[in-house]
């Protein structure tokens, strides 16, 4: 399990995030789950990758 919120870059264990699980169904996420990183994120029409610099890329 990640620690960090994809996309508000906030612990999930310090409060609800909702309105993010349901921000990240639509869209990539922002920040690193890993170590909160801001990650470089990249949309094309069929789909996304987003980068972090320690822990590499996620796509879509």
């Amino acid at each position: 399990m990640s620690e960090y919120c994809g996309r508000c870059g906030e612990p999930l264990d310090g409060r609800e995030h909702d309105a993010c699980v349901r921000a990240l169904a639509l869209e990539p996420p922002r920040f690193c789950p890993s170590c909160r990183r801001r990650m470089v994120v990249q949309v094309t029409p069929v789909g996304w990758s987003a980068r972090c610099s320690q822990h590499g890329v996620t796509v879509s």
